[in-house]
């Protein structure tokens, strides 16, 4: 079987819409992404700190460590001194408790009250601590003897790599997102692609018009797309074989169809002779014979009744069997103003008891049907008007035109159409005697409404009802010429 090809799906979501299955999978792989480099990230940024500050440390512990230096005389017990800088790096604190006098080597900006104030919150091990006018220090306290000594370092050494890492840290974050987003997106929509692809089968499938005819499905899956080895293709073979099945039952509906059509069409076409026969012979009794028991003369009227009910009823039967087979339509511009105005002219003919009104544009309207054809739409609706509402009802019949339609309708203020049958108001055999009031000795076959659907569908038109209790409308629309 060929395969054609298959076009977008008509309203199609975009990859990336909300709620679709792309969407779902890109932004759920960009947040594992992220999740994790920003982890990693957050790790190697504490590695990195705790390395930076194990060296600040061993870099105090070494100035610490080194021997005591002074120069100058010191103030006496509790006075302080002054001293060269240290050369070991720059803003070292250096204090030295020596004899009872300290002798401080301070780098600029660090007062000595401020550094006096450091040995009191100083301790055996590092800390940092901010210092006035300096910022933030590490500094440590260490005894030996009868001196102690309290060192501190700038506590940048720290600060400053790790600013830099935590700025390189966010923008290779950021750009490790963008870049799995991005790729991600593309990864996806492409392993997607073969289930968009079953997408636009199945929309191209439900619009083919499957409800009538061989129900001949020629739509499938493509083979790359109906390999078992993925899950996509797993479904899409699964596909094929529903659409093979859908095509198989739709061909044995349309066989069984068929035979029970041309039965019906047979069968009514055999009825006709024998129904006209019976006719014929009831009449030619009754008025051959001048007296007749009343009970036969009854008969023979129920006889005549009952064939006549019947001989439309097979007329019925052959008109539903021909529209189905192939509906022979003579389709020409007509004017359905002159088609409305008889119809109701006989309706009225039919039934003075019923109220019957007009609502006709000033304009004709002209439609392309077949005069005949509509002419029984028209008229079969005003009898299930007549037949199904009490005397007395008011029978409104509209003719209007509308987007390239002419749309005739048919209102009653009768009882109305129950609401668990309107739904197959229009199949052949639905009746609505339950609520819709029947007159006495009227006929009604069930093929009224079935032939004005047929009828109207052979135009290429619609049908339609909206009833409730005390309104109801039957109306349809045809292609305006």
């Amino acid at each position: 079987m060929t395969v054609p090809a298959l076009p977008a799906a008509a309203g199609a979501p975009s990859p990336m819409g909300k709620g679709t299955l792309s969407r779902q999978l890109v932004l759920r792989t960009t947040a594992l992404v992220a999740l994790v480099t920003v982890g990693l990230s957050l790790f190697t940024a504490l590695a990195i700190f705790q390395i930076l500050q194990n060296q600040l440390d061993e870099q105090l512990q070494a100035a610490a460590s080194r021997p005591p230096w002074r120069t100058g005389t010191g103030t006496g017990s509790g006075g302080t001194g002054g001293g060269p800088a240290d050369p070991s790096g720059a803003g070292l604190i250096r204090m030295d408790l020596i004899n009872g006098t300290w002798w401080l080597n301070l780098p600029d900006g660090v007062t000595k009250d401020a550094a006096a104030d450091l040995v009191s919150v100083a301790g055996a091990r590092p800390s940092t601590v901010t210092v006035e006018g300096a910022g933030l220090y590490r500094v440590m306290l260490t005894a030996s003897g009868d001196s102690t000594r309290l060192v501190g370092l700038p506590y940048s050494g720290v600060t400053g790599p790790m600013t830099n890492v935590v700025v390189m840290a966010a923008l290779l974050t950021s750009g490790a997102i963008l870049i799995s987003f991005v790729a991600a997106r593309r990864v996806v929509e492409q392993s997607l692609r073969p289930l968009t692809r079953l997408a636009a089968t199945a929309t191209q499938v439900s619009n083919l018009p499957l409800e009538s005819g061989e129900g001949h499905v020629p739509i499938r899956v493509a083979p790359g797309d109906a390999n078992p080895a993925s899950e996509v293709g797993r479904v899409g073979l699964a596909f094929n074989h529903m659409l093979d099945n859908v095509e198989h039952a739709l061909a044995a509906r349309h066989h069984s169809e068929t035979k029970v059509r041309q039965f019906v069409a047979d069968a009514s076409h055999e009825l006709r002779n024998p129904l006209a026969s019976i006719r014929g012979y009831a009449e030619l009794t009754r008025r051959g014979s001048e007296e007749l028991p009343e009970d036969a003369a009854h008969a023979l009227g129920r006889i005549e009744a009952e064939s006549e009910r019947m001989s439309v009823l097979v007329q019925d039967l052959l008109l539903l069997a021909r529209l189905d087979s192939e509906p022979t339509l003579d389709i020409r511009p007509t004017d359905l103003t002159e088609i409305v105005l008889n119809a109701v002219s006989d309706a009225r003919a039919a039934s003075p008891e019923h109220s019957w009104t007009l609502d006709l544009p000033e304009e004709p309207v002209t439609a392309l049907a077949d005069a005949h054809g509509l002419h029984q739409v028209v008229a079969n609706l005003l009898a299930n008007a007549r037949t199904h509402t009490p005397a007395g009802t008011r029978v409104q019949t509209s003719l209007r035109s509308e987007d390239g339609w002419a749309v005739i309708s048919v209102t009653d203020n009768g009882p109305g159409v129950p609401s668990e049958i309107q739904g197959s108001v229009f199949e052949r055999f639905t009746r609505a005697d339950v609520s819709r009031v029947r007159k006495a000795g009227g006929s009604s076959t069930g093929l009224g409404l079935a032939i004005v659907s047929a009828v109207v569908h052979a135009h290429g038109g619609q049908v339609a009802l909206d009833s409730e209790p005390g309104r109801t409308t039957f109306s349809f629309r045809v292609p305006l010429a």
